[in-house]
């Protein structure tokens, strides 16, 4: 058994952009009854790919545990990457199959998101049921803030941190 540890942060996209907030690999609609002030607490995360950091986190988890590199080196880095454009649940997908190829098996995963928004409890078991649909084991998902000092206290941006442990097939 090996266990890695993976780390990211975004910041979110600039107000009135309509950039849609993607985090666990789910979707985060604005409500339609949000006034201006409500709906801006739903701006998206800037990335090459979604913005998912709680995805991109468990990502790099995964492939520091199985000592196949980090998010960068399977998908690459800027506009013209691999995983530009891409969901954080796809790429989840595709981290596993790469993990399968090189003889690795996902066991158990954690996720912690560190920001004020959006509030990950009322989606917390959807939010785990997902991302462990696309890793292929359990991933228990946890979120904290940093009692408002620096940038996720803010709401600059958001962060997650992640570990995971795999097997060698």
């Amino acid at each position: 058994m090996m266990i890695g540890q993976g780390f990211d942060a975004h910041r979110f996209a600039t107000p009135g952009t309509g950039r849609p907030l993607w985090l666990a690999g789910l979707l985060w609609p604005v409500p339609e009854d949000a006034d201006p002030l409500q709906a801006s607490y739903y701006e998206g995360i800037e990335g090459d790919s979604d913005g998912d950091v709680a995805a991109h986190a468990l990502i790099d988890a995964l492939l520091a545990a199985a000592g196949l590199g980090d998010i960068g080196s399977l998908f690459g880095v800027g506009a013209e990457a691999h995983g530009a454009g891409m969901h954080g649940a796809d790429m989840l997908k595709e981290t596993t199959a790469y993990l399968t190829a090189n003889g690795y098996k996902p066991v158990s995963a954690s996720v912690a998101i560190v920001g004020n928004r959006p509030k990950i409890g009322t989606r917390r078991t959807q939010a785990e049921t997902v991302l462990s649909a696309a890793v292929g084991c359990r991933v228990s998902l946890t979120a904290t803030t940093t009692d408002h000092m620096g940038f996720t206290g803010s709401g600059e941006g958001i962060a997650a941190i992640a570990n995971a442990l795999v097997i060698r097939q």
